[in-house]
């Protein structure tokens, strides 16, 4: 029998080098992706890795990795949405274009892959579509309103997306990690210095605060390794029937619960910060 094929993006570093490694460690045909391909040529030294170049936001670099694949495999089983990043600041401070950018990545990107791929794997009666949300996808927090607001929009798709396709035989999987070892943090700090010049000196207790690369994860206490993410994607792809949800990690679990306090008492606990820092 040939191997399941397995369509990964966001494959330059963190969870989706990761991931591709955990697949083809299983036995998968994998086409990992990433916007520069030099980024990710270690990983054709597999013998079931192909790669190529994709920029989720470019409908033509879709478009040719997906026909690509199904003119070599004919048959995607498997989608993992890994590309995306994080972008931060208060809401009065973040330009409109970066928050239309922040979308465009983080939603949109999914969505067009989703397109792409489910009339094939409709045509076969089988998939799994794995989008790659966040906690902060269930909790959002001051000065993570643009990313928060992308992944519970792609939370809510996720969701819409598991009812209308479960009569197809195919799966739609949300895994949402807390904070993990990762470059996101880099880039998420390279992105909000590009917003220095529109600061109101209104939000500099925030600002203290996420100089501390453990606000937004990273090193921080409770994070966890990429290949922990990566298990569990490939957990979730095996199974026959996927949870809709799968958190990642001790902090996950806890903040998901956090979800569930009054509103008065998670405004409580960021005022203490805010308190700390002025």
């Amino acid at each position: 029998m040939r191997p399941e094929t397995v369509l990964i993006t966001g494959c330059s570093s963190g969870i989706g080098h990761a991931t591709a490694e955990a697949f083809l460690a299983d036995g998968w045909q994998v086409y990992a992706t990433a916007r520069d391909p030099e980024d990710i040529a270690d990983l054709e030294e597999h013998g079931r890795c192909t790669t190529d170049t994709l920029d989720v936001t470019e409908k033509s670099d879709i478009r040719n990795v997906v026909n690509r694949i199904i003119r070599t495999e004919d048959r995607i089983d498997c989608l993992v949405n890994n590309a995306g990043y994080g972008q931060f600041g208060p809401i009065e401070e973040l330009p409109v274009d970066k928050v239309e950018t922040q979308f465009d990545v983080n939603v949109y990107g999914p969505h067009r892959l989703t397109r792409a791929v489910l009339p094939h794997m409709r045509e076969a009666g089988e998939g799994t579509v794995i989008n790659l949300s966040s906690v902060a996808g269930r909790i959002s927090f001051a000065g993570g309103g643009a990313y928060c607001g992308s992944k519970f929009a792609l939370e809510a798709m996720t969701d819409a997306l598991r009812q209308e396709v479960e009569g197809h035989g195919i799966d739609a999987v949300l895994i949402e990690p807390g904070p993990v070892r990762t470059g996101f943090s880099d880039r998420a700090s390279d992105e909000s210095e590009e917003e220095q010049a529109d600061r109101t000196g209104a939000y500099e207790w925030f600002w203290k605060a996420f100089e501390d690369s453990e606000a937004i994860g990273g090193d921080g206490p409770g994070s966890v390794e990429p290949e922990h993410v990566a298990t569990d994607i490939l957990d979730a792809a095996n199974l026959t029937d996927p949870p809709a949800r799968i958190p990642v990690g001790t902090v996950a679990e806890l903040i998901v619960k956090a979800r569930y306090l009054p509103a008065s008492l998670q405004d409580a606990a960021i005022r203490l910060v805010r308190k700390r820092l002025l």
